[in-house]
């Protein structure tokens, strides 16, 4: 399969929502009424496709510019052999994308941490495991980080990690993970990962983050792809890493709301009160739901 056979996908704008948002990383309150309840704040970048792509490969990087992804990931670590990363870290300047530009670096890397600066949007932070990860890495840039959390150490500390500055969004990393904890599988995104999904995406709502799932590296199992990103989205994820650009299309289908589901909230959001509506029972809890599907159906451009 070639990153020559790409599926291009629409990528709408969105419209604004009625939540109110914290700026301090907390989550914001909502009040209806007497009621006053928790909810989240996310930063308004969306994320239902990151486009993982070595910085070593110039032509990947020149294709990646012009792919639909929500982001490109350009990757300085394990996508590169360790005798490239001098020159991967120089093809930094070479690339770019019609959304977020990310790139991960290699953990401890203040070289990585400087050049990723110049270029990037956002920087990843791999194999975090402490807020120390954290700290390390925000003594030499200001940039908003994403965290992967892919060690059994990184998972039991990610509530610690999630309130960390500067943290934008918490990734699964779940081939690290498998092999963290002695899972025999030998496919990236395969085997039993619910409750690590779970407690990122937890950690990740409660101090107002994104959360992302990991890749599936089976890339001529479509039905795999879906279903792992369906897996992802019942935990509340808002997109998942590909790592080639024909998985787009069905990583944007998942992640985007459909029209029916649409239609559905904005039923629900016009009733008053407890009511029966298509067969179901519908409140202000109810609500709250339609809230959040409306807000996935149209992320917004990356700023």
């Amino acid at each position: 399969m070639d990153w020559e056979d790409e599926e291009h996908n629409r990528q709408p704008g969105r419209e604004g929502d009625e939540q109110s948002h914290a700026t301090d990383g907390t989550p914001a309150r909502y009040e209806r009424g007497k009621e006053i309840v928790s909810v989240c704040r996310m930063p308004s970048r969306p994320r239902r496709s990151c486009l993982a792509v070595p910085a070593s490969d110039l032509r990947k990087l020149e294709k990646a510019a012009t792919l639909p992804a929500d982001e490109v990931v350009v990757d300085l670590e394990d996508g590169v052999a360790q005798a490239d990363k001098e020159q991967a870290r120089e093809n930094l300047s070479r690339a770019k994308a019609r959304g977020t530009l990310a790139v991960r670096v290699n953990k401890g890397s203040i070289e990585d941490i400087e050049a990723a600066a110049a270029v990037a949007d956002v920087i990843v932070v791999p194999k975090v495991e402490s807020p120390d990860d954290v700290q390390a890495v925000i003594l030499h840039t200001e940039l908003p980080l994403e965290v992967q959390i892919e060690t059994t150490l990184g998972l039991v500390n990610v509530e610690a990690i999630a309130r960390s500055p500067h943290v934008e969004a918490l990734l699964f990393g779940p081939g690290d993970f498998a092999a963290s904890l002695g899972v025999p599988v030998l496919t990236i995104g395969a085997g039993a990962s619910e409750y690590a999904l779970a407690r990122i995406a937890v950690a990740a709502r409660a101090f107002g983050l994104q959360c992302i799932d990991g890749p599936h590296a089976a890339l001529e199992d479509e039905a795999a792809l879906r279903a792992s990103a369906e897996r992802a989205l019942s935990f509340g994820y808002d997109g998942k890493w590909a790592i080639h650009p024909s998985q787009l299309g069905v990583l944007h289908d998942v992640f985007t709301p459909s029209t029916e589901e649409i239609e559905r909230a904005e039923r629900i959001l016009a009733t008053d009160g407890a009511l029966r509506l298509d067969g179901e029972m519908v409140d202000e809890a109810t609500k709250r739901m339609a809230e959040a599907v409306i807000a996935r159906a149209a992320p917004p451009s990356a700023s």
